[in-house]
């Protein structure tokens, strides 16, 4: 009965939270309420939460937020990435955390794939050109550049890096990478990856450059000026990873200069940009917001780990993604 059921906090059902069919993988498991209603009346409703779900960064974890939730047992975030989490704070609480990992790798490769092709062949200004209603010739500026045979680098070789590197084979690029630790022979053999034990030789060589590192405060800042002036002029650069790990300034700079010749973004910081950011004028930039887990069934099996999670934490048991400080 639903009344049996333990009580979970989420941003809201609707077009700025939980589709109502994500929404229902949730409610065969748990009573839940809307941020929104809860801080209406936070006092009644405090002692009930045992979960806090959280999707797109939403609700925040705030020192706040968790004082108002005596009984939060775990909070389930959607997706791998905890950045956005302090975790020694959460778990002083008492509070377990819990990720959703593998199930979004298969969803960000191919969403990479789609943001190095469609910056190599300019896909979306060819749409503005072909929608545009004084279109009467396709211009010589549509020139894209052909990415079978071209050199991918890959900085961060982990299970999305590795699924990028399976499908860029396919389009008979050469592949390097760097990654703090060399994959296997077989591994590289398999997706035909060399490894670059320095970043800059990697830099040096490609013609696409994609970050799907993994997030730390150690990769802030990666690509700088330094960086970014190692790169062929003639090169892209893809960022899947986290918006600061590129210094935005630097970026903004070699666009402008032509250093390189073009940048694809589903991460930036913040997010999304001030509408007056300079990157969202220059037309070698493209951007996208942060939606590179955004397919139904990846969704669905997202919201399914997360719901797994809970309902381990609210029975004590163990917690099958838990996530622990990194000592």
């Amino acid at each position: 009965m639903a009344a049996d059921k333990p009580w979970a906090l989420i941003s809201e059902v609707g077009e700025n939270g939980y589709y109502e069919e994500l929404a229902v993988i949730m409610k065969e498991h748990f009573q839940i309420m809307s941020l929104c209603d809860f801080l209406q009346n936070p006092a009644l409703h405090g002692q009930k939460i045992q979960v806090l779900f959280m999707w797109k960064f939403y609700p925040e974890a705030t020192p706040a937020l968790l004082a108002l939730l005596p009984s939060l047992r775990v909070v389930c975030s959607g997706g791998t990435g905890t950045d956005h989490l302090d975790i020694p704070y959460i778990n002083s609480l008492g509070v377990k955390i819990a990720n959703t990992p593998h199930v979004v790798s298969d969803a960000t490769a191919d969403f990479a794939m789609g943001l190095l092709l469609a910056s190599a062949r300019k896909i979306f200004e060819g749409q503005e050109i072909a929608k545009a209603p004084n279109t009467a010739i396709i211009p010589q500026s549509l020139m894209g550049v052909e990415v079978t045979g071209s050199t991918l680098g890959i900085i961060g070789m982990g299970e999305v890096g590795y699924k990028i590197a399976q499908r860029s084979k396919g389009f008979d690029m050469k592949i390097l990478y760097h990654n703090r630790s060399r994959r296997s022979l077989e591994d590289e053999a398999a997706v035909g990856a060399t490894y670059c034990e320095n970043m800059d030789d990697l830099l040096k060589m490609s013609d696409f450059v994609m970050l799907s590192l993994r997030f730390t405060p150690q990769s802030i800042g990666l690509i700088g000026h330094r960086e970014l002036s190692l790169m062929k002029p003639t090169a892209t650069l893809i960022n899947i990873s986290r918006g600061l790990v590129v210094d935005q300034d630097a970026l903004v700079q070699a666009l402008q200069l032509t250093t390189i010749q073009a940048a694809a973004l589903d991460v930036t910081h913040p997010e999304p940009l001030p509408r007056d950011h300079p990157l969202l004028s220059l037309p070698n930039a493209l951007i996208t917001p942060h939606m590179g887990i955004s397919s139904t069934s990846t969704a669905k099996k997202i919201i399914q780990k997360m719901v797994d999670n809970a309902i381990a934490a609210v029975k004590g048991l163990p917690i099958p993604d838990e996530v622990k400080p990194q000592l």
